[in-house]
This record gives C-alpha cells, sequence and structure tokens, in this order.
C-alpha cells in the first residue's frame, strides 16, 4: 500500500502568548513545522505528505518555505472550522487503497521508529494509534470530591494515528458530530476496535515556551550523540 501523511497545523500560539502561529515558531533555526514534515520525509521512503493549514496562515507558509530553501515535497489542503474539520479536508487527497497518518504539526520530535511502526501495526491491524503509560498518580474529580484511580488502567494518547485509509475515511463521512479530541475516536465512533501502539515521552506537542525549550534541548542533545 502507498503511504501517505496528513499534517495538520492550526495552532495560533495562545498559550505560547505569541503573535506568531506557534508552528511557525522557529526551533534550531527554522519553523517547528518544518521539522515535523521533515521527519516523515526521512522515515518512510516515497511518502506522500499533506499539509493542512488555516486558510489564512498558507501564504505566509508558502513565504517561509521560500525563505528557508525548504525542499520537502508536499500538498497544502486548507483546513476547517474545527480539527475534525480540518483532517476531513486532509482525507480528501488520499486514495481509498493505502495507508495513512495523522500527525500534529507540532509534535516535531517524532522519531523514525514510531513512525515506521505505526504504519506496520495499521497494515496488520487497520489501525495503529501511539500511546504511553501515564508517570503520575491518577485522582478522579467528581461533585462529592475525589478518590485515586489506577493510573495503569489509563493511556496518555498522542500521534500519529495511522490507519488504513478506507476505515478511516468512511468513519469521517459517517461521523454526526465533529466534538471529537481525536481522529481514533472518529474511528471508534464507527464501530471499529482501536489498536494501541507504544509511543515515546519525548514525542511532545509543543504547547507552551516550556515545551519549546524542551525540544531546543532535545535537539541539541540528537546533535551532539551524532557529532560525538
Amino acid at each position: 500500500m502507498n503511504k501517505y501523511a496528513i499534517v495538520v497545523a492550526g495552532g495560533k500560539g495562545l498559550r505560547m502568548e505569541s503573535k506568531v502561529p506557534k508552528q511557525f515558531l522557529l526551533l534550531v533555526e527554522k519553523p517547528i513545522l518544518m521539522h515535523t514534515l521533515e521527519a516523515f520525509q526521512k522515515a518512510i521512503e516515497g511518502i506522500a505528505i499533506v499539509l493542512v493549514l488555516p486558510s489564512d496562515q498558507i501564504e505566509t507558509w508558502k513565504l517561509l518555505v521560500k525563505k528557508h530553501s525548504f525542499n520537502v515535497d508536499h500538498r497544502i489542503v486548507a483546513g476547517g472550522k474545527d480539527r475534525f474539520n480540518s483532517v476531513k479536508n486532509g482525507l480528501t487527497e488520499i486514495p481509498e487503497d493505502s495507508l495513512v497518518a495523522i500527525h500534529d504539526g507540532v509534535r516535531p520530535l517524532i522519531s523514525k521508529d514510531v513512525i515506521v511502526r505505526s504504519f506496520e501495526g495499521a497494515a496488520v491491524y487497520g489501525n495503529a494509534i501511539v500511546s504511553v503509560a501515564l508517570k503520575e498518580s491518577l485522582r478522579e474529580v467528581d461533585q462529592e470530591g475525589n478518590k485515586s484511580v489506577d493510573r495503569g488502567a489509563f493511556r496518555l494518547i498522542q500521534t500519529p494515528q495511522t490507519f488504513k485509509s478506507s476505515l478511516i475515511k468512511k468513519a469521517f463521512s459517517n461521523a454526526s458530530h465533529s466534538e471529537f479530541t481525536d481522529d481514533a475516536g472518529v474511528l471508534e465512533n464507527a464501530g471499529v476496535k482501536i489498536h494501541l501502539i507504544e509511543g515515546d515521552y519525548k514525542n511532545i506537542k509543543i504547547t507552551t515556551r516550556e515545551d519549546l525549550l524542551f525540544a531546543e534541548a532535545t535537539f541539541c542533545d540528537t546533535k551532539k550523540a551524532f557529532s560525538d
């Protein structure tokens, strides 16, 4: 099966307290989003990348591509009013008989190993959803107070979330609402069992300034390791 990646980037940088959309903030001398696209290009030979951006950010992105001489081949699709509709727009570019990874544009630390395993899992099970175990204790809060819960019964969900395209396109087409927190929820809503695979704690979603500092430190450590 041919392999595709839909990279969704619709952030506005509010929690960053930045006027620049967070996907365009610089990380090691170029926008975060460029690192994310490069990760997929390097991980899967011949992968086709679809970038979904808010329509009012597309021209800015094209200027950044030119400024940074960015040469990762990709198609640009205008996003919708929310993440669900943005992914749905991206899926129109994906043929039926293929595998597609859907990934957050501000997760640039995604590793080759996780990307490859997500495609392998989706080829076998129809879907492969990246997740990690919780490290912290959990308490459930309700109107009566709060109580301890077993953290072993929960997983933190990341991206990429990778699917056989026929399954996820049908699920999005038939969904009766758009209030899903992730793409796996859309598929689960269609009655399909979700298959979890092991993720990576470094695969963070850059949302705050602290996240950006962590990403910068991680990139610098990786470069140092290769140079030693």
